[in-house]
């Protein structure tokens, strides 16, 4: 059957038309962009585990854009536990923990030599036991950016608005999860905003908002939480590890009143002991007092004390006066987190993770320079809140850091005046005592990690991931 042939001005016609309704129409990015990542560099052959990289677009009109790796569990995704990671700072990427504490890969530690850092397999990753979605937060942390200046502001609540924001979507974008049970996690300045997430999530729930999230508790590894009581109860704990002498003890707590946080400087005789305080401990590395003093070595550094205000955490130690990596025969840390800085930087690198180009400029592990408001100054009401309505809680501790000593952490616990349901006792691993632990009503759990740090997964990953697998199953640390 013949066909007529249109004529070229009624097709232009058309086309026009077209082009017009096209025009009319919004135009939108998709919430979620992903990528399934085979291959990475520096790693030899293909990734044995499934790896997700992608964007979630968060605010009002998605000017916030949310980085964030996810690794399905190697174990039971379908009815594992789904597990939201967060790294402290605020700024700090969650590279700090995919790399250095619970992830599936990490760096081979060797000295840097110009070619780009190797990976290897963790055997001690949380991925066998979950499936962990580990996200660049706030905005402006890690590969995580805004499309316009306005947008790259953050705070503790507006943060949370963006992480209620961030998980709805990604479930929407990742269906066969919605009725995994879902817990939040992170380290240090986390012990901030991860209740207060929670929290948001929980209203949302009861606000009706979709999808579900299927919440069931929440971890926090040496969590800043009450930072008065944290600081103050630094005496202690450096008393305790024999760093200052028991008449310096006993002084600071006669002349002090147990505060060195704030101190009146009309008080000269405290004045005087705080300053012999700090004299002692200048020398002693604050995220693991037995580790050597190392420049950068903390993913999430110390925070100055006496009453500055400041809620970022910075490094106490001055940079110029500690050996470089060539001047020294003894290991540092930092030694790795370079790795990590070289890795991320690297062209070939970025394109394999599906990078936005041009979104951000260097990348840094710990980005301090962030546009980021403190809205709340302890955590405890949050904690009394969540547990009370039946959430399960576990607060671990490295029981050798000083920058969120174990003792700070046990004090706030207890204000909660919750009773104790299995009292203070070692909890092993092969057979070796890893920590000791005690657990209360309202499903609250505290656990210390013996010579772990302020990232405890870090100093001890197999003893934490022990410690992890057992609480996520519920069953006794």
């Amino acid at each position: 059957m013949a066909t007529s042939k249109l004529p070229n001005s009624y097709l232009g016609f058309l086309s026009a038309i077209l082009s017009l309704f096209l025009l009319s129409q919004p135009f939108t990015q998709p919430a979620v962009s992903l990528s399934r990542i085979e291959f990475l560099p520096g790693f030899d052959g293909a990734l044995p585990f499934e790896l997700e990289t992608g964007y979630v677009g968060v605010d009002e009109s998605e000017d916030v854009q949310l980085f964030y790796y996810f690794f399905e569990s190697e174990d039971n995704y379908r009815e594992g536990p789904l597990l939201l990671w967060l790294t402290g700072g605020p700024g700090c990427s969650t590279v700090s923990a995919i790399f250095f504490e619970n992830g599936p890969l990490k760096f081979v530690e060797v000295k840097y030599d110009g070619r780009l850092p190797r990976l290897t397999l963790n055997p001690h990753s949380w991925t066998k036991t979950a499936s962990i979605i580990f996200v660049d937060m706030p905005v402006g942390t890690g590969f995580s950016y805004a499309r316009v200046p306005s947008a790259s502001h953050s705070s503790d609540f507006i943060a949370a608005r963006h992480a209620n924001e961030f998980l709805r979507k990604w479930l929407m974008d990742h269906p066969k999860f919605l009725t995994n049970p879902v817990y939040l996690a992170g380290d240090s300045y986390s012990g901030f905003t991860v209740p207060v997430y929670f929290e948001e999530m929980r209203k949302g729930n009861e606000k009706g908002m979709e999808p579900f999230i299927n919440l069931k508790g929440y971890m926090l590894g040496n969590p800043v939480t009450d930072p008065p009581t944290e600081d103050n109860s630094r005496v202690a704990f450096v008393h305790g590890m024999g760093l200052i002498s028991d008449e310096l003890y006993e002084s600071l707590q006669a002349k002090c009143h147990g505060n060195i946080r704030s101190v009146d400087p009309r008080n000269v005789e405290c004045v005087i002991d705080v300053q012999d305080f700090y004299r002692c401990i200048s020398g002693v590395q604050s995220n693991q007092v037995l580790e050597p003093v190392c420049a950068f070595a903390s993913p999430m550094p110390h925070e100055l004390l006496l009453g500055t205000g400041r809620r970022f955490l910075e490094d106490e130690h001055d940079a110029s006066q500690i050996q470089k990596p060539s001047l020294r025969d003894f290991y540092c840390r930092s030694d790795g987190y370079l790795l990590a800085f070289y890795f991320l930087n690297d062209k070939e690198v970025q394109k394999a993770l599906h990078v936005h180009e041009g979104s951000i400029g260097e990348w840094v592990r710990c980005n301090y320079g962030i546009n980021y408001t403190t809205d709340i100054w302890t955590s405890v009401p949050y904690h009394a809140n969540l547990t009370a309505k039946g959430y399960r809680a576990l607060i671990y501790s490295g029981d050798h850091d000083m920058v969120v000593p174990f003792r700070g952490t046990e004090v706030w616990i207890k204000s909660l005046n919750y009773s104790i349901v299995d009292d203070w006792r070692p909890w092993m691993v092969d057979g070796q005592v890893a920590g000791f632990t005690r657990t209360y009503s309202n499903n609250m759990t505290f656990a210390t990690v013996k010579g772990g740090g302020h990232t405890a997964p870090e100093y001890r990953p197999k003893e934490c991931v022990a410690m992890f697998r057992r609480w996520v199953s519920g069953d006794p640390l």
